[in-house]
């Protein structure tokens, strides 16, 4: 649901509001008990540049339908966050296709 790379935005207003939207449907989707699993991917994005709040997307995991396990993506995971997960991974980059000039993909990078 996102709109592209959003650190370099022309309008944050409209990014904000393309982020709550996306996650009040996130937030549908978790308290339904329709989904085994949820992955709300590149969120910690949203919540780096302010677009979601930390207490915002916690009240949302913790209204969860018991059966609906949910995933979080995304670079600089806050610390609240992080507490709050029962698992936290890293990732790092060994190679990546857009330094070889493979422009990111919709669907797939966004």
């Amino acid at each position: 649901m996102g709109d592209g790379f959003t650190w370099d935005t022309q309008d944050k207003d409209a990014d904000t509001k393309a982020a709550q939207l996306a996650f009040e449907r996130g937030v549908r989707m978790l308290e339904s008990g329709d989904y085994d699993l949820v992955v709300l991917d590149e969120i910690n994005i949203a919540l780096r540049y302010g677009y979601l709040t930390g207490d915002q997307v916690i009240a949302g995991l913790e209204g969860r339908d018991a059966r609906t396990g949910v995933i979080l993506t995304g670079r600089d995971a806050p610390e609240a966050l992080c507490d709050y997960a029962d698992l936290v991974s890293e990732m790092r980059e060994i190679k990546h296709p857009y330094k070889s000039g493979i422009r990111a993909q919709r669907g797939v990078d966004f």
